[in-house]
């Protein structure tokens, strides 16, 4: 149960030095685009989020949320504000799980780069701790993975050329454009006290599987701490937030980065280090438990899940190398980007583990 008091874990604060926008202009701009806005815009950033920055936009009781890329460095083709905003316009009436969205804009005169704006939804994110007054029995946690699966498979039957987004993506070779395009994203992030990755960047380009033929809208980013929960019962999902690098491809690897998130409970100690969930849900399915309720949810047996679960796994060090390499270069100031470092270095272990026992 969750204490009526209870502080969110989301609660937006202070804006981060290096990080502040023109609100001015902010709400000069959306007074133009979203009707019935009070006067007076409070603004405020969320901590969470390593990649797309994300701030409320507090217009007296109604609230809102703003998404832009970050400042630095950006890898080509990322952080394409536009089009994280035409999937939500396309899934939102099909799929409710998605924040409904209000505006875009690619005019740099307003902070300096392409952003848009959605409406807010409340309820808890569950990070790798659970909130203060949030607790779970191992049959809740347990329920909330099977949930957070079998939405998983529900956004992959949806039919994307029926809701406008054919062409969205390019689903012939995705596999292939996936593994080549991580592999030169890694080594153009690659910092002097990097692992080279090159075992792991060898065998997924050696091993990779022929297109599955199902192609859907894949989120590319599914996992506990990018959805919303119910505050009253925080196994009912309620939101599915980051759509940035959402596309039309092969589920699998969809499915895939949602197993690279997952730690069991004989894993190596030091994968604590990647672990992302809270111990009460982060130990209630197992890898293979989970690709059951996938399974059974998209009426679709899984053959050996190894490679995309490696896959997912190199892809997530790519990513964290990312955003390392901002911090490395000095182009943020952020300090819990330090560490991201040390976590390129168990997940490409852990990748070498499944390797070996493939």
């Amino acid at each position: 149960m969750i204490q009526k008091d209870m502080e969110r874990i989301d609660d937006a604060g202070v804006v981060r030095q290096g990080e502040g926008l023109d609100a001015a202009r902010i709400e000069a701009f959306l007074k133009d685009t979203v009707t019935d806005l009070p006067k007076g815009l409070i603004l405020r950033q969320f901590p969470g989020g390593n990649s797309n920055l994300t701030y409320l936009l507090r217009f007296g009781d109604r609230d809102l949320i703003l998404r832009r890329p970050p400042f630095g460095r950006k890898a080509k083709g990322s952080h394409d504000m536009g089009r994280e905003y035409r999937v939500l316009r396309a899934l939102y009436p099909v799929f409710p799980y998605c924040p409904r969205p209000l505006a875009y804009t690619e005019d740099e005169s307003v902070i300096g780069c392409p952003f848009f704006v959605m409406e807010r939804v409340r309820g808890l994110v569950i990070r790798r701790g659970l909130p203060p007054g949030l607790a779970l029995t191992p049959a809740q946690g347990r329920k909330l993975c099977e949930n957070l699966a079998e939405l998983q498979a529900a956004l992959h039957a949806i039919d994307y050329k029926a809701v406008g987004l054919e062409g969205f993506g390019r689903p012939e070779g995705y596999v292939k454009r996936q593994v080549e395009g991580w592999i030169e994203r890694f080594r153009q992030a690659r910092t002097p006290d990097a692992p080279d990755c090159e075992e792991v960047m060898g065998w997924i380009a050696a091993n990779k599987p022929a297109d599955s033929g199902r192609a859907s809208v894949i989120h590319n980013d599914f996992k506990l701490d990018n959805v919303v929960v119910d505050e009253q019962d925080p196994t009912r999902i309620v939101a599915v937030l980051d759509w940035e690098m959402a596309t039309i491809g092969d589920p699998l690897m969809d499915f895939g980065n949602i197993l690279a998130y997952r730690v069991e409970r004989d894993d190596p100690p030091e994968m604590d280090f990647i672990r992302f969930m809270p111990p009460e849900i982060e130990f209630s399915l197992t890898r293979k438990e989970l690709a059951d309720v996938y399974a059974a949810k998209a009426r679709r047996p899984l053959e050996d899940m190894t490679y995309f679960y490696c896959f997912g796994l190199f892809r997530l060090a790519a990513i964290e190398q990312q955003i390392y390499y901002r911090y490395y270069h000095g182009q943020s100031r952020e300090e819990r980007f330090a560490g991201m470092i040390d976590k390129v270095r168990v997940l490409e272990k852990t990748a070498l583990r499944a390797i070996a026992a493939a």
